[in-house]
């Protein structure tokens, strides 16, 4: 059984990338097998797959979720936007000196007034006065993560976002697709690899690290996923031929793997708070495309589940050593599904 402890690890700060590299499939590639591993370039995956073969994106779009904004009784407030619940109301963090109460008005970057409604949870439930999205859209400022040290620009705005970005409501970007342009991704298709799409919306619960030694008593954040029937069917099409399914990052792996609890994969929206840790029986993936992960996170948990513990331990120890760059704007794995015990 493990424990929190197991999935820290010392990472040099430097290894911290700040900013994105000029061309998205420049990019460094671990390939990762057990006991074996091979430093690539990220326009290698072409090579690494098979026609055939199915890459599941995230396709969730980045929203501009941070906010400044002053209370009533003119004391400031920063705002996050989690969740977008309807056309005028939000799930949001409230940083302040005062927890606001029910009922407040906050002024937003000097250009709106939204109403504090209850609590839910962690969050507070505000009410826009307009559009939601188009009022985020026209004053909120990108969210990068936290471990991210200058403040979003303009330059950030595009490539902190996929090519492939559809639907509005994540405040975290699906990192490991971030490496795909869309040159790449038409090098793919001609080769015969199959492109689907699901919707996760990433929370900033994804940076949060476990506080509690034992796994069994942590909270998983929630977050909201939709999948179509269209990719359901090339799933099970690409199952039926042999060939593997690969989430492209662990936002695409957790709902595809939420969406198949029953042993199918299904068709559907919901809500999920899948934890998966090290014993897990993975339903559907057999590939993952993914980038490095904070120690002591879910995400880690999750890929030493997915390749192996011993497995992942080698690998980041290998890409600390080789000076690999981590975390959002940083390189990726390529990772094969442990056999089944």
């Amino acid at each position: 059984m493990y424990s929190l402890s197991d999935f820290d690890f010392d990472l040099p700060q430097e290894l911290i990338a700040q900013t994105p590299l000029a061309q998205r499939s420049a990019s460094r590639l671990l390939q990762v097998l057990p006991g074996q591993m091979a430093d690539r370039n990220f326009a290698d995956i072409v090579d690494l797959l098979s026609p055939g073969d199915l890459l599941v994106f995230n396709d969730t779009r980045v929203l501009k979720a941070r906010f400044f904004g002053v209370k009533e009784t003119g004391g400031k407030v920063e705002v996050l936007v989690e969740r977008v619940i309807d056309q005028r109301n939000v799930h949001a963090q409230i940083r302040a000196s005062k927890s606001p109460a029910a009922g407040m008005r906050i002024r937003l970057a000097d250009a709106f007034d939204v109403i504090v409604g209850e609590r839910a949870g962690e969050f507070y439930e505000l009410q826009f006065p307009d559009d939601v999205f188009e009022l985020i859209e026209a004053h909120g400022r990108l969210p990068l993560p936290p471990y991210i040290e200058h403040a979003a620009d303009a330059y950030d705005e595009t490539r902190y976002q996929t090519v492939y970005a559809k639907t509005p409501g994540a405040v975290a970007a699906p990192t490991a697709g971030l490496h795909f342009d869309q040159a790449l991704l038409d090098t793919l298709t001609a080769k015969g690899v199959k492109l689907a799409y699901i919707t996760l919306h990433v929370g900033a619960g994804t940076f949060q690290p476990v506080r509690s030694e034992n796994l069994a008593e942590h909270n998983m954040h929630s977050e909201w996923y939709t999948i179509s029937q269209q990719t359901v069917d090339l799933v099970q099409a690409t199952q039926a031929a042999g060939g593997n399914v690969v989430a492209v990052g662990t936002t695409s792996m957790r709902a595809l793997e939420s969406a198949s609890q029953s042993g199918v994969l299904q068709a559907g929206s919901a809500d999920t708070r899948l934890f998966i840790t090290p014993g897990y029986t993975f339903k559907t993936v057999t590939r993952l495309i993914t980038n490095f992960h904070l120690p002591k996170s879910t995400l880690l948990m999750l890929v030493s589940a997915f390749a192996g513990y011993d497995t992942i331990r080698a690998a980041y120890q290998h890409a600390i050593s080789q000076r690999y760059r981590f975390f959002s704007y940083g390189d990726a794995m390529f990772l094969t599904r442990m056999p089944p015990c």
